[in-house]
């Protein structure tokens, strides 16, 4: 395909200038308020409000959310740029804003009611109100399908009951997308979608998880005992649930690919800051071939990854579909992060085993990737799905 035919269907693989500027604030505010903290933030397993109120001043917390409610109204490669320069810093306050964007703000923007976008959208473009996303349980992760908690109807309320696991954001999130079971025996088709504010009467929090990586993020469980929610809290239609999560899914799963490539690139920069400076056998470890291939493979893959990640944003801002693209550019990217993180403690031999140095905890932090927003054993099964779908015969 030539440069032109490739521009004329959209496809760039360099950023617009919006595009660079919206990265640029990301990288400035990373470099300059993020990176410093990202030790501090990992030991002390929390995340200060004030420092998310810092990114919610630029702009973060709307970033696609359309200027009519507050927001930035970007685009979704913008969106990926950003993300990788927040996760480059640090993976678990980035973890916090792809909630909030890709799947609490998106689910709303594309199947709220005008009402409903008029009510939250601005406060949430702010970051006066923080999104959380409920959708995995105690017993259904990866079979989302199979979900429990279920919400019965009575008069103008749900009523609902059950327990939500892992939910990022849990701790300080002011409302929750919450996925629930309003007709058990249809199964995935009797899912439903509800916001449910903080401190309804009936939801209680769980203990803070500790965690193996992105320690700082705060994820818990969450219960519901007789919980009354408003119908009107209602997004889309009664038993229309499950579409909207796998509709979001994808855009979620962009979020994440963005953050692996942003802990990849954050373990190269290590890896060679440190081959760099230190000297075995009176020469740096930078001049040792062992070192120059893993580097070399390291840079290779971050810039694979990044324009996998940039590649599903792109068809999915254009409207067409994404899920193979999207499960491609999170699984790649993933397995990039935990390969160059693995790479760069080694570079640095017994030192990356310590707490001392930021590889550790990039090695820690990008295990997650290959698990959250589907593991990439589920992103295979996708890819292979959607690629045997595509070449099926025509009828």
């Amino acid at each position: 395909m030539t440069t032109a035919a490739a521009e004329s269907q959209g496809l760039s693989f360099e950023l617009g200038e919006t595009q660079k500027m919206a990265r640029d604030l990301a990288r400035d505010f990373a470099v300059k308020r993020l990176k410093p903290l990202a030790q501090k933030l990992d030991e002390e397993e929390a995340i200060p409000r004030e420092l998310y109120a810092e990114a919610a001043a630029l702009g973060f917390f709307g970033i696609m959310i359309g200027e009519e409610y507050g927001g930035l109204g970007l685009d979704v490669v913008s969106y990926a740029a950003v993300m990788e320069e927040i996760a480059w810093a640090s993976a678990a306050y980035q973890v916090c804003l792809t909630v909030h964007n890709s799947l609490f703000c998106k689910a709303l923007t594309m199947f709220g009611t005008e009402e409903q976008k008029k009510k939250y959208l601005p406060r949430l473009a702010k970051g006066e109100l923080i999104g959380a996303y409920c959708l995995s349980e105690p017993g259904s992760g990866t079979d989302a399908g199979s979900l429990k908690t279920a919400a019965v109807s009575d008069g103008e309320d749900y009523v609902l009951d059950g327990t939500k696991a892992w939910v990022s954001n849990a701790g300080f999130a002011d409302i929750f997308l919450v996925f629930v079971s309003t007709n058990p025996a249809a199964g995935n088709k009797g899912i439903s979608c509800l916001l449910v504010e903080k401190n309804a009467p009936g939801m209680t929090l769980g203990k803070k998880e500790k965690k193996l990586g992105i320690r700082a993020s705060d994820t818990r469980e969450i219960s519901f005992r007789r919980c009354r929610v408003p119908k009107a809290n209602r997004i889309s239609a009664e038993n229309e649930g499950f579409k909207i999560a796998m509709a979001i899914l994808d855009g979620g799963r962009i979020g994440i690919a963005a953050q692996a490539v942003g802990i990849a690139r954050a373990a190269l920069d290590e890896a060679v800051s440190y081959a760099q400076a230190r000297k075995q056998f009176g020469k740096p470890l930078a001049q040792f071939q062992a070192t120059q291939i893993k580097i070399a493979e390291m840079s290779m893959g971050v810039e694979a990854a990044r324009l996998l990640t940039w590649r599903a944003a792109d068809r999915m801002q254009r409207g067409l579909r994404a899920t193979k693209e999207a499960s491609m550019a999170k699984l790649f990217a993933s397995e990039v992060a935990n390969k160059a993180a693995t790479d760069a403690l080694q570079i640095h031999g017994g030192n990356g085993y310590t707490r001392e140095f930021p590889v550790e905890r990039l090695f820690r932090d990008a295990r997650i990737t290959q698990i959250y927003e589907g593991t990439s054993e589920i992103q295979r099964l996708i890819i292979a799905r959607e690629t045997l779908n595509e070449a099926k015969p025509a009828a």
